[in-house]
């Protein structure tokens, strides 16, 4: 699905680094540059802090752009559904982290794909209608786990590697 919406959205020819479709996640907490001395620490205290919590169900579909439709940089794919318990879990992830010394986001939490960023001006109009016709599609899934990924950026865009998984309770 998500490699519909992208293919619809290249058709815009705009000039737009596409995200490769298996790097595509839901962020709960960026941590930028860590210590790997505290990583095996760090999924421990989201394991007990997240042991407990029911997996959910969420909604793929709609389209959008941050910070607007006016100035495009990310164009993403919107997230739905069971909104609280996704609420939840992000708070305790920022709780976990921030007592690991990262700083808590002070962006209010907008959960979401992202698809691409916009790297010029070439055809941004065009893209802007697509992105406002919107995509049509959208597929349930059950928010079962987190994963905790190393990033590594390469020429083609970032490469994830999961270091750990965090099953959530049936």
């Amino acid at each position: 699905m998500l490699e519909q919406m992208q293919r619809k959205l290249r058709g815009s020819a705009a000039d737009v680094g596409w995200v490769a479709i298996p790097s595509i996640h839901l962020t709960l907490k960026f941590l930028g540059e860590v210590n790997p001395e505290i990583l095996p620490k760090l999924a421990e205290s989201l394991q007990t802090a997240c042991e407990l919590k029911l997996s959910f169900e969420l909604r793929v579909g709609g389209l959008g752009c941050f910070p607007n439709l006016n100035n495009p940089r990310v164009i993403w794919c919107g997230i739905d559904g069971d909104l609280d318990p996704l609420a939840r879990l992000h708070r305790t992830v920022e709780n976990v982290c921030s007592n690991f010394g990262f700083t808590p986001e002070d962006r209010a939490f907008k959960p979401h794909l992202t698809l691409g960023r916009v790297k010029g001006k070439r055809n941004l109009q065009h893209l802007i209608d697509c992105i406002k016709i919107g995509s049509g599609l959208e597929r349930s899934f059950r928010a079962s786990h987190i994963n905790i990924y190393s990033s590594t950026l390469k020429p083609k865009g970032a490469v994830y590697t999961i270091l750990n998984t965090i099953m959530l309770r049936d």
